[in-house]
């Protein structure tokens, strides 16, 4: 009775949430809440084991340093520089921003990445009458496709190098980057083909922003070198993170917190927190709910189990289901509790015989972090620019987004088989 009802549940939830009908973070909330009152699994289980409030806090926190570095004009002038630095002309902007965004998802993580850059977004489309949606998609593909490169780049491979002590930071590097790589150029050049028409501007606009001096967007010179510092510490803490042993949100929330203590004389607090995306950080705790439900009563250990059953034991099988089960079901669920599940189930395979892992793991990374680009709510970074395009009012629809995010994922999918297959899987066929 509970799987058939947490099944309801998530697909009546699931149904609103893309037809977008009704507010996204009300629905996710109340069909968590729904899990609680029909005894899918009690409140304890939800708030001690499923809600990852690791990740909501630590999106809190960049909100809050986003928001008080905003003020000091701050991404303005990042965002005039970059237009300067390529004449204006959108289409190698939009290559430049998404090569930075791809290179700070995977040494910083693609959730401060997408905080950091989406505002300077805004602002160059603002300035060039370009439109935002373009810009939003193809950065939100960069994200994960270049925090899939590290260990630290997306929570998948975090999870992954925490199960497997011996697969370090180089290791992960080694491994992914030049699929990676392959991955970012293909994506973006399709992307740059699809968008090509919407990004034109005229010789005016282009003469206007050549012409602007970026600094006259500084709006408070003690404001932007108090945030700028933090920022700056704040991101060094993320990089230098595996050695100092401290884990990201509470780097986060130091960040936070002293960049607010520094700064109350500049801003008032109340304001800050009202800059919040709110309806985000209570999305995800919804959504966390949901699949919570999910987990408790076994249907993604199930779904994981059944993966490994159909591949009876052989090593280039299990990797290829692997790696295209895990992208096909992170795209329609968070990727978070399905690797939660994996990662037991592929130790097990030890038992049978099976020695050598780490194409699996391989596998089950490219798959769970590739796979968040099929859908809106298939990772945290396209959860955060939705929420963020909508207040900025450059919304787009779980559909729009479907259109460009399915093919990226399967494309993803079909040059990560051809890899996986010459480097590691080739010699057991």
């Amino acid at each position: 009775m509970g799987v058939t009802l947490a099944l309801i549940i998530f697909l009546c939830s699931y149904f609103f949430i893309i037809t977008e009908k009704l507010n996204r973070a009300v629905i996710a909330c109340f069909g968590g809440v729904l899990m609680l009152v029909f005894g899918v699994y009690e409140i304890n289980a939800a708030f001690l084991h499923h809600i990852d409030w690791h990740t909501i806090t630590l999106l809190l926190a960049m909100m809050i340093l986003v928001s008080i570095t905003s003020q000091s004009g701050f991404f303005e002038y990042v965002a005039v520089s970059l237009a300067k630095a390529v004449g204006g002309r959108p289409v190698p902007l939009l290559i430049m921003i998404s090569t930075l965004t791809a290179f700070g998802s995977a040494f910083l993580n693609n959730v401060t990445t997408v905080l950091l850059i989406v505002p300077i977004i805004f602002t160059l489309t603002s300035l060039l009458k370009l439109p935002a949606v373009p810009f939003l998609i193809t950065i939100v593909m960069a994200s994960n496709i270049g925090g899939t490169a590290t260990l630290i780049g997306d929570p998948p491979n975090l999870m992954i190098g925490q199960a497997v002590s011996h697969l370090t930071f180089n290791d992960f590097l080694f491994h992914l980057s030049p699929v990676v790589i392959l991955i970012f150029a293909v994506v973006i050049l399709g992307l740059v083909a699809l968008y090509k028409k919407e990004l034109v501007i005229s010789k005016e606009d282009q003469a206007k922003i050549l012409a602007i001096n970026p600094t006259t967007y500084i709006k408070d010179r003690k404001l932007l070198i108090k945030s700028v510092s933090v920022l700056t510490l704040t991101t060094l803490g993320f990089v230098i993170q595996p050695f100092i042993q401290v884990d990201l949100t509470s780097i986060a929330m130091v960040g936070a917190l002293l960049l607010m203590l520094i700064t109350h004389e500049e801003q008032e607090m109340e304001e800050v927190f009202r800059s919040i995306e709110w309806v985000t950080l209570f999305f995800f705790i919804g959504l966390f709910m949901l699949v919570g439900g999910l987990k408790e009563v076994g249907i993604i250990d199930e779904i994981a189990k059944s993966i490994i059953y159909f591949t009876e034991g052989d090593l280039p099988k299990t990797a290829l289901i692997i790696l295209w089960g895990s992208g096909i079901l992170s795209g329609f669920v968070d990727n978070i509790p399905f690797v939660a599940a994996m990662i037991p189930v592929i130790l097990e395979f030890q038992e049978f015989g099976m020695n050598n892992l780490e194409p699996l793991w391989w596998a089950l990374a490219l798959g769970a972090c590739l796979g968040g680009n099929a859908t809106i709510i298939g990772a945290t970074a396209n959860v955060i620019v939705a929420g963020m395009a909508v207040k900025a009012r450059h919304p787009f629809s779980y559909w729009e987004f479907l259109k460009v995010g399915l093919p990226v994922a399967i494309v993803s999918f079909i040059i990560s088989t051809v890899y996986l297959y010459f480097r590691y899987l080739s010699q057991f066929m």
